[in-house]
């Protein structure tokens, strides 16, 4: 039989602008102090700002007692404390909820913001701007959106209903459907489905297909498309039904088939990275639609995203 994992305490830290503070485990080693562990675990946040945070009171046990730079590690046990929230680029775009219960909020995100911190990407996400906006700070991520990609993101009210939202996600019981624009290539034979397998590399900013059994699908239709003007190439909208997950999943089949997404910086191949702030090129991919029974209340979900990709309405704009 598994044991069943003691869960992890609760923070005894509040919130800063919508952001939970780090809780780190100790791990089993020789460590005499719980210092000389974060003097390790840390090494890259400067000479002296362990020590610093230390003689502060910032670093807190799970009983919300202060570590000092005597406290004996003990593995097993929790340190809780605040990273350091940089001033961030604001993105100048609306988060949307499009619905709200006592379980759910399904928010329409923009282009570039991030759904939960990561990387440089703390304060100017989706989650912690709910948390800020709707005074939830229990909220909770369903599931993840790229930070490039616009549309529905679902988020749960409860902690100890997440795990149930999480599971449609994980068993692929929700139906969801993106729009993407693209170049028109009419000799394409649609609608068709694309099955491959994707690995994404930690440290390595684009997936790739490689041999093997096949753990990506997503079938691929075309929804409409635009002859070529004198400023702007043809151009199709195509509908996009994932069957799977896989990261970048979407963007490396499109590529595949000989038509990138307007606006990816990664496929066909790495762009220069773009500046904080400019946000003129936003990924031509929104995640339209997702479809499910609510696993708590049997309700049938079906919500849409009023959002419109902005190549498709004003190409000549967008390119500019």
């Amino acid at each position: 039989m598994r044991r069943r994992r003691t869960p992890p305490p609760p923070s005894p830290l509040p919130q800063r602008a919508g952001v939970d503070a780090v809780r780190v485990r100790l791990p089993a080693g020789g460590w005499g102090t719980v210092r000389a562990y974060l003097l390790e675990r840390l090494s890259g946040a400067g000479p002296g700002t362990v020590d610093a945070m230390l003689a502060t009171g910032e670093f807190v046990a799970g009983d919300g007692h202060p570590v000092t730079a005597d406290t004996p590690y003990h593995p097993g046990t929790y340190v809780f404390f605040h990273r350091d929230l940089r001033p961030e680029v604001p993105v100048p775009f609306p988060l949307e909820v499009v619905y709200r219960d006592a379980h759910l909020v399904v928010a329409d995100k923009p282009h570039f913001l991030a759904t939960t911190p990561r990387g440089g990407h703390v304060t100017e996400t989706a989650l912690a701007r709910l948390r800020r906006d709707l005074d939830l700070p229990a909220l909770g991520a369903a599931h993840r959106l790229d930070r490039l990609t616009a549309g529905l993101v679902m988020f749960t009210v409860r902690p100890d209903e997440r795990g149930a939202y999480q599971a449609l996600f994980r068993d692929r019981r929700v139906r969801k459907e993106y729009e993407a624009v693209a170049p028109y290539a009419p000799e394409l034979a649609l609608p068709r489905t694309v099955r491959s397998r994707i690995l994404k590399e930690r440290g390595v900013l684009a997936a790739r297909e490689i041999p093997g059994e096949p753990n990506a699908e997503t079938l691929v239709e075309e929804a409409a498309h635009r002859p070529a003007t004198a400023t702007a190439p043809a151009l199709a909208r195509y509908r996009l039904v994932p069957r799977t997950g896989q990261t970048h999943q979407l963007r490396v089949h499109l590529n595949t088939l000989g038509v990138p997404i307007l606006g990816d910086p990664l496929y066909p191949e790495v762009a220069p990275r773009v500046p904080p702030g400019d946000f003129r090129r936003p990924l031509q991919l929104l995640a339209r639609e997702l479809a499910f029974t609510d696993p708590v209340t049997g309700r049938e979900h079906r919500f849409r995203s009023a959002r419109s990709l902005a190549a498709w309405e004003a190409y000549e704009d967008w390119a500019q």
